[in-house]
């Protein structure tokens, strides 16, 4: 997968939008992020394309960091709630996919509550 196929995906998703809101960090000038209902779902340094970082269900975190290499600590958030995946590693394109579409899921359920 590549950083525009992936970015296609994700802004895909019903009333996804997406934003670069780390300019005044000059470690996160190259972060797209992707949002529903004002809350961010991923998150991704656009000019490294190495991990996106999605919120979790925490109760699959660890079981998800043994299966994969790929699924991590995410970067600057809360590692209860929120996974780093590695992209072209051991979760296919597929999977990695899915997980976004759960964190979407999982942000834009906690927005209507």
């Amino acid at each position: 997968m590549n950083v525009e196929e992936f970015r296609d995906y994700c802004i895909a998703l019903p009333d996804a939008t997406e934003k670069m809101p780390f300019q005044a960090f000059p470690a996160g000038k190259s972060v797209l992020a992707f949002y529903v209902g004002g809350k961010i779902f991923c998150y991704l340094d656009i000019d490294r394309f190495e991990m996106c970082n999605i919120k979790c269900d925490p109760l699959i975190i660890d079981d998800l960091k043994e299966r994969y290499e790929a699924v991590s600590k995410p970067f600057n958030m809360n590692p209860k709630y929120w996974i780093g995946i590695r992209f072209n590693s051991d979760m296919p394109d597929t999977m990695v996919k899915e997980m976004v579409e759960k964190s979407y899921l999982i942000v834009k359920g906690k927005k209507r509550g």
